[in-house]
């Protein structure tokens, strides 16, 4: 008899292990309240980068693969897997899309079920938060009656290299029970299971992840600012550093941090540590300071190199190249090239950018989406690099930008200057 699997969110994280759980051979219901993404999962359609077309096209053929908004579609489930965002609202984590998603299938749990949530939250949210949902929308006690745990989510969009399936699986669960029941689920989805001892384990696991990202980005960024100052090519620094092959991890800066993690998940540790301890947390504090302002920093040095070419911003023709928080994805959440965007149009700039990645219709208004063809490049007074997809033409970049301000290492060349 086939299981049946729930992913409640059909995102970058959800739809991906809806696929892989239709390979392992689930009947899989993906929950998702946009009905504009379930038309077009069920379309065929994809919207996420590492789930093609064909893909999606192959689960539905299979008839183990179905995409609504109806709950109603959840009954009957052996495992439901909760992969829905959490945002911080003014500055405090967001746990509306969690409580809504435990509400809803609370009524539809039964004995011997699992929950699993994966969505990145602060250390108690499983325990404290979903389990009184799931028990008082149930009637059934965990552990006991069902399982529950808490399971990280580690996808890295656009990385060909580590996928949903190669990429070793944190589980924990609320019991032994628990955790044996879903480190057997995802056996079934991914090739190493590296078990935890307790939910808040699991949940300070994926927060220390990110919080070690998010600081060391930081180091570099701030870095950055003063080795230009010191007239320092902190590149070159960063490259001679890297042959230590102990003691030393590459990081590199950029115009800032995006997508659904960094910007996001150090401050529910923060904030957690903060409720909790009544401490501040200083480093994530302090990262934080740095990284929310690498945009205007960038714009800074923008109107520095404009000015010394004896011209405005304000009128100036800017060509960003990238508008997604990194290369090769078309993820545009929290990404500091549309604060960079924002704030030139702002200034009285003519905003014009590339990024064949992203949905057009996600943007902010004031950028016009050209191709960055040779005549475009020509035409710019400024060309800023901000994300360094492959797919862009470097040696043309060169050839043809009178003024090229380049954040992600990418160009050389008299008329490039570096972040």
């Amino acid at each position: 008899m086939r299981e049946k699997l729930v992913v409640v969110g059909q995102g970058y994280v959800g739809l991906p292990l809806a696929m892989r759980a239709v390979d392992a051979g689930f009947d899989v219901v993906g929950i998702d309240v946009d009905e504009w993404r379930v038309k077009r999962l069920n379309a065929a359609e994809s919207y996420v980068e590492d789930v093609g077309d064909d893909l999606l096209a192959a689960a539905h053929r299979s008839g183990r693969y179905l995409a609504s908004t109806d709950y109603a579609d959840a009954e009957g489930f052996d495992v439901c897997v909760i992969t829905v965002p959490t945002p911080l609202r003014e500055g405090v984590p967001d746990l509306r899309h969690i409580g809504s998603a435990g509400e809803s299938i609370a009524p539809l749990l039964r004995r011997g079920a699992t929950v699993v949530l994966e969505s990145t939250t602060y250390p108690g949210t499983t325990e404290e938060y979903l389990r009184p949902l799931l028990e008082e929308g149930s009637g059934l006690q965990a552990p006991g009656d069902f399982s529950l745990g808490y399971s990280p989510e580690r996808i890295d969009p656009g990385n060909s290299q580590w996928r949903l399936e190669n990429t070793p699986k944190v589980v924990s669960g609320i019991d032994a029970v628990s955790l044996e029941k879903i480190g057997a689920f995802y056996t079934r989805i991914v090739q190493e299971v590296v078990p935890v001892s307790s939910l808040q384990v699991a949940e300070l696991c994926k927060l220390l992840e990110n919080t070690f990202r998010h600081v060391n980005i930081a180091l570099v960024n701030e870095l950055s600012i003063f080795a230009q100052q010191l007239g320092i090519d902190v590149w070159e620094a960063i490259d001679a550093a890297s042959t230590k092959p102990f003691g030393y991890m590459r990081f590199t800066p950029g115009p800032g941090v995006g997508g659904h993690c960094l910007p996001i998940d150090p401050s529910y540790l923060s904030w957690k540590v903060k409720r909790s301890l009544g401490h501040n947390f200083r480093f994530v504090e302090l990262a934080n300071d740095i990284n929310d302002h690498m945009p205007d920093h960038v714009v800074h040095r923008l109107i520095l190199g404009l000015n010394q070419r004896s011209k405005s911003i304000r009128g100036s023709r800017v060509l960003l190249l990238g508008l997604a928080y990194k290369k090769n994805a078309g993820d545009c959440r929290e990404s500091p090239a549309i604060e960079v965007a924002r704030a030139l149009w702002k200034l009285g700039a003519d905003v014009r950018a590339a990024d064949p990645h992203v949905d057009d219709s996600l943007l902010p208004p004031g950028i016009e989406i050209v191709r960055p063809t040779g005549r475009e490049l020509a035409l710019a007074d400024a060309v800023v690099i901000l994300t360094d997809h492959d797919c862009f033409d470097y040696e043309l970049v060169e050839q043809m930008g009178a003024f090229v301000f380049d954040t992600r290492n990418r160009c050389r060349g008299p008329n490039v200057e570096r972040l």
